[in-house]
């Protein structure tokens, strides 16, 4: 029987999220989890959602009509909400929550009293440099993901041939630092201990990084029998080149737990 009414997978652009999320998805028991809260206004929310805001209503009802839709639509049917917050969106995510929310004390006693009893999935890829690759290729050639047959998933721009910058590159490092980092620091603050998984688990093992979550959940992990993942890897000799030239550029030590350091 599960243990919470819903899951939120706390992640940054390229760990791995969309794999997981569809996996979630495919074992017909955890939810849809998706990123129903991307943009950065609450018409914009309601927009991605296809909802229909009424002219004249405050703000907090244009949230809570919001907030019904998201919850029937993570649901997709099954018992449990699930949802995909990346952490730019965080602290947007929480003011409005707080507007809705009022005289709750902290965000974690606001996601409570939104989405049930929650289970905080920590979703993160150590490799930074690896990650920022993978981000920077994506911006530039406009595609993010590809189905195993290699068939195209999402794609937001027409074909553009990815090109080398290592100033680009450095501040996607940083920016994907700082967003682990802001999740670390609210999870703290929070009083919350995550479930923490890695993007490097995650692709060796799909199927066990998905028990994890269902063991987790308190649901059966015999929901994961037959589910395929739905995401094949986009890096390439291109992606692991880039990787090795930023490194030395950097004077980069890359560790077997996947950061990177500088040499003592």
């Amino acid at each position: 029987m599960a243990v919470y009414g819903s899951f939120i997978i706390c992640t940054s652009p390229r760990s791995g999220s969309t794999l997981l999320c569809r996996l979630l998805a495919a074992t017909g028991v955890a939810g849809r989890p998706a990123s129903f809260f991307y943009d950065l206004s609450v018409p914009g929310w309601a927009a991605d959602l296809g909802l229909s805001l009424q002219v004249g209503e405050s703000e907090a009802e244009s949230i809570a009509a919001v907030l019904v839709e998201v919850l029937r639509k993570g649901r997709g049917g099954t018992g449990i909400f699930g949802l995909r917050q990346q952490a730019p969106g965080l602290t947007f995510l929480c003011e409005k929550l707080a507007v809705l929310f009022p005289t709750a004390a902290r965000d974690a006693d606001r996601f409570r009293q939104a989405f049930g009893t929650t289970l905080f999935v920590h979703l993160t890829r150590p490799d930074k440099v690896a990650q920022a690759v993978s981000l920077m290729k994506a911006m530039q050639s406009g595609l993010w993901h590809v189905a195993p047959d290699g068939s195209e998933i999402e794609r937001t721009a027409t074909h553009s041939e990815p090109v080398y910058d290592g100033a680009t590159l450095k501040a996607c490092v940083a920016q994907l630092t700082d967003h682990d980092q802001h999740w670390n620091d609210w999870s703290l603050r929070e009083g919350i201990n995550p479930l923490r998984l890695f993007y490097d688990d995650l692709a060796a093992d799909p199927l066990e990084t998905l028990c994890k979550v269902l063991d987790q959940l308190g649901l059966d992990r015999a929901a994961a029998s037959g589910v395929m993942p739905g995401v094949k890897k986009l890096a390439d000799q291109t992606s692991l080149d880039w990787a090795d030239r930023f490194r030395a550029e950097h004077g980069l030590i890359h560790a077997q737990d996947g950061q990177d350091q500088l040499p003592v």
